[in-house]
Formats: C-alpha cells, structure tokens, sequence
C-alpha cells in the first residue's frame, strides 16, 4: 500500500498560518459594525422625535430630553467607530510586520528566476497596498454593507414605497459598482504591467547613470523612459476616467433618489399617510443606507489593487513554503560532484551550459578557463545555488544543493561574483555577512587571508568604515579584495571565485594565491574562473569549458600543456589539450 503524501497548503492556509486566523476577528467587527449601524439610526429617530412630539407638544423639556440621549447615542457610535478603525490600523500593521519579511525573501528570490528587480520589489509594496487598504475607511464600507438592510427596514416601517423606492436605488447602485468593477478590471492589470516597465527602464538608466553619461546618450534614454511614462500616464487617465465616471454617476444617481425620496414623502404627507418628521427621517436613514455603497464605489480602485496584492502574496507564500522538507545534514568536508548539470538563462530560457560533469575533491582546488561567453560565470552561478538547474545534480558530500536549507548551507560556500557587490553598511559587517553575532577575531582572520587587513587598517574608519551603496567609497580593486574577505569568512568548505584578479594589482594576486592554497591546505575546494594565467597558480585541476560544454577537465598540467591540437585560445594559458580526461583528479599531496 502506497505511503500517502502530505497534501500541499494553499496560499489561503498559509496566509492564515502567517497572519494567524481572522475570521474570529472580521466577526467581531461584523457584530461591532451593527451596533455602530443601530447607532446610526439615533439621527433618523430624533429627526421623528423632533418633528413629530416636541414640535407638536411645545414642550421645552422634551426637546432638552431627546436631544441629550441623542448626543449620548452619538457619542457611544463615535467611540464604537473610533475603536473600529484602530483595530483595523492595528491588523494591518500586524500583517506587514508577518508578510514584509518574507516578501522581502521575495525580493532576493525572483531575479534568480529572470524578474527583474522592479517586478521584484512590486512584492514589497504588495504589502504596502494591502496595510493602507485594510487602515482605509474601505473596510469600514464593506463591514456596513451587510447592515444595509437594517435602514431599509426601517424605511420600511415609515412607508412601503419609500421602502421600494430606496431599495430600488440601492439595487442600481450596487448593479453599477459591479459595473465598474469588471469594466476597470483589464485596464488595471494593464496599467500594472506598464507601470512595472516604467519602473525597469528607470532602475536600469539609475544604475548605468556613468555609462549614459560618459558617451552621451542619456538623452536617448530619457527619450525611452518618456515613451513608456506616456504609456503609463494614458492607461492612468483610462482607467481613473472610467472609474471617475461610474462614481460620478453614482452620486447623480444618489441626489436624484434623495430627491425622489423627498417628493415621494411630501406627496403621501398631502394624502395624509405620512407624517413630517417621516419625510426628514427617512432621507436621513436612506442616505445612510447608501453610504456604503457609494464608499464603495469611490474606492473601487484602492479595493481592485488590494485584491490583487493580496492574491500575489498567497501565491508568494505558497511558493515559498519549504513543508517542512529540510533535515539539518552536517557541514560538507569531503567533495563537490557535478552531475549532468544543464543551466539556462532565467529570463529569456537559453541554454548556456550543458551536460556538464565532474567531481573535485577536499584539498583541491580548480580553475575553469575558456573564452569570453562560454559559460563559465554560469556554471558557477548554478554551481552555489544562485541559478536553478534545469537538469542534473550539484552534490555537497553526495547531498544535494535543494537538500539544504539555504541560510545553512551559505555557511559552507564563499561566492564572488564578477560584479563585486557590497551592501550598505561597514567593512566588518559586509566581511562578516551581517551576522549580528560575528566574532570579530573571525572578521580579521578573513581579512587577512584576503590580505587585505591592512589596506582596511589604514582607512580612516578601519573596520567601521561606512561603505554607502554598493561600496562607491573604495576603489574597484579594494572592492575586490573586501568581497575576497567575506567569501572567506568563516572558512567555508567550498570557495568559487569568478575572476578574482581583474582589478586587482601585483600585490593582489600574490595575496589571491595565497588565499586560495590556505583553502586548500585546511580541507576546502576552491574553484576559479580566469582570464589571466596568474589566478591559475595555485590550482591543481583545470577544465576547459566552451559553448557551454566541458571540453577538458584534469590536472593543470596535463590539461596546460603544449599540444598539437591546441583550442584557439590555449596560449592565453600557455597551451592546452583537447583530449585531456575528464576522470576526477586525485588531490594533491
């Protein structure tokens, strides 16, 4: 008999999970929104009050009476409302401090997956748009909507015409809100996408503000980014234009019922079926009973952006949900064994490595080369788990990458990326990854193992040294070397390095080699991707990889030496066989 599956939550479950369970608490607010709403009926019953005994009676005392327990009654739906609208402030804010972290995850997931980094951050102001929504007076609306029948009644009551003729209105109304709704729905979806690629093309101009500016073509970029302002400004206007014109209707609409409410009720005064005060009560209860709707109905744009954040955040829970899949394993001290690996670009699908095979063992260290384009920075990227594999394996010590969880296994690999990026904050925080609890002997030793400790002494802050945004205050080369350091931090079993020493000088590169012998010499893997011969000198394993495919892997000198059949660009290296192995090398004694 088949062992049954655990069956996979829905987005809905684990907002609940992550938010904890409302309904307990949109019940009370239902329960909470009928008093307020029977509250609301202290108007329309002074107006019959007023009307229909003091006015009648002359009395003075009765006039001070009714209007006290009216101002008491008043001021009991103003608490009531008060204590409505701060538990709705309250839930909101609750659900960002739940859902803004892990939409952050979010944030850092999706350019792995080919989103930009503005479609990224839509994830952020998701949380955003649902904590303003749910601290809008919307939801008032929506939990007084199901009181509506209560004035109705009450119009009722006075006349069954007025009642039909309020309920009439009603009908239309709620008839027209519906209306909007599915009428601004594509446009709304519409203006997201454009607003999404406004954002990209203002992101993308922000972080190549240089490269715009030193050859002259900023203009054209501007030119760009008006065009798709343009388009996003037309869709805006679009869509506010048709919601604007149903909610202006919809007030029209309002005033023609008040007054049809008023000349009805003046009419059946003259027959004698109605008496004055029921005239004024009834305008009042009837607009009270629209109230909703016609709130509704303004904020129908706020309610639809609502709606799809909240849906885009289950289904960001429900992709992030990990089911409980991870076992702790212990830290990885033995090899790294790529299986097969194929690697395509996440944003557009191309294939950029393939079938790519081989195993490196603790205590090695090996240097992929090839020409520009080959896939060398890609295989690397799927090599520490930063791009998804289509096919194949990446094994830490015969585990799986997917089998660890990510914040444990980052304390097993060193990563430094060709573009070299540092976060906002000091040299000791970017070094120690932000570890809240980094000990600071740890920070130093990485330091110095990038031999970088005393460029980082002789600044005028040391170690406290604020970086600012991606790390402009140093230079290229020292960027390098601080990113060295933090993928050294901790002595992490698996160090790849891609083009470690291309900003780098003499004193550089010795430092590099270095690094890369001490990962070796205590039991780490070190694998480089080079340009220059020089990052090459202190490993014992090469492979040669080209269009994407592993064309040679064996030792350095095996695979380095002189052929008669060198690849094109072998004297780089200093020549290279095509037919070298690709058997797992044996470590270095």
């Amino acid at each position: 008999m088949a062992r049954d599956r655990k069956k996979p939550k829905t987005g809905k479950a684990l907002m609940t999970e992550k938010i904890g369970r409302y309904r307990g608490l949109a019940i009370f607010l239902l329960l909470l929104s009928g008093v307020i709403n029977l509250l609301a009926l202290t108007g329309s019953f002074y107006m019959l009050q007023i009307y229909d005994r003091a006015l009648t009676s002359g009395s003075v005392p009765t006039l001070v009476a009714i209007s006290v327990l009216a101002i008491g009654l008043y001021l009991f739906q103003g608490i009531f409302d008060v204590l409505r609208s701060q538990i709705l402030v309250r839930f909101g804010a609750r659900m960002d401090a739940r859902l803004a972290p892990l939409a952050h995850e979010v944030v850092i997931e999706m350019p792995r997956y080919g989103y930009s980094t503005t479609e990224a951050l839509e994830r952020g102001r998701d949380v955003d748009t649902v904590r303003n929504f749910v601290a809008s007076p919307a939801p008032g609306a929506l939990f007084d909507l199901p009181w509506m029948p209560l004035f109705l009644v009450f119009v009722f009551v006075l006349h069954p015409l007025l009642g039909l003729l309020t309920s009439a209105g009603a009908l239309v109304l709620i008839a027209l809100t519906t209306l909007t709704g599915f009428v601004t729905r594509n446009s709304a979806a519409d203006l997201q996408k454009a607003a999404v690629l406004r954002g990209n093309l203002a992101d993308c101009h922000a972080r190549n503000a240089d490269i715009l500016r030193a050859m002259g073509f900023a203009g054209r970029a501007v030119a760009r980014f008006e065009a798709a302002n343009e388009r996003h400004l037309d869709l805006q206007t679009r869509t506010s234009d048709v919601a604007g014109s149903f909610s202006g209707l919809s007030k029209v609409l309002r005033m023609m019922l008040q007054s049809a409410l008023l000349g009805l009720g003046a009419y059946l005064t003259m027959r004698g079926e109605l008496s004055a005060g029921s005239i004024i009560a009834c305008s009042v209860a009837s607009a009270r009973a629209l109230a909703p709707v016609d709130m509704i109905l303004g904020q129908w744009k706020a309610m639809g952006a609502a709606r799809r954040s909240f849906d885009r955040l289950q289904e960001t829970i429900e992709a992030m949900d990990d089911d409980g899949r991870f076992l702790a394993l212990p830290a990885p001290t033995k090899s790294i064994k790529v299986e097969k690996i194929t690697i395509v670009a996440p944003a557009t699908g191309t294939i950029l490595v393939s079938e790519v095979s081989f195993d490196v063992k603790a205590g090695q260290a090996l240097g992929l080369i090839g020409p520009s384009g080959g896939g060398k920075t890609s295989l690397a990227k799927g090599l520490v788990g930063v791009w998804p594999l289509l096919r194949g394996h990446v094994r830490l010590d015969d585990a799986d990458l997917d089998q660890w969880r990510p914040e444990v296994l980052g304390q097993s690999i060193g990563y430094l990326p060709q573009d070299v990026a540092l976060l906002d904050g000091t040299i000791a925080e970017n070094i120690a990854r932000f570890d809240p609890d980094a000990d600071p002997g740890s920070i130093i030793a990485a330091a110095r193992a990038a031999g970088v400790h005393e460029m980082i002494v002789r600044l005028p802050g040391g170690y406290q040294t604020e970086l600012g945004p991606n790390g402009t205050s140093l230079s290229a080369g020292q960027r390098q070397r601080i990113g060295l350091a933090r993928a050294l931090y901790g002595n992490p079993f698996l160090v790849v390095l891609d083009e470690p020493n291309s900003n780098l000088d003499a004193e550089g590169e010795a430092a590099l080699t270095e690094a890369i012998r001490a990962v070796r010499e205590r039991g780490g893997i070190a694998i480089v991707i080079a340009h220059r011969p020089s990052a090459l000198v202190a490993v014992d394993l090469v492979a040669i990889v080209q269009n994407g495919r592993l064309h040679a892997f064996g030792s350095k000198d095996e695979v380095l030496q002189p052929s008669p059949r060198p690849v094109p660009y072998a004297p780089i290296y200093g020549g290279a066989s095509a037919s070298a192995g690709r058997a797992t090398a044996a470590p270095s004694k």
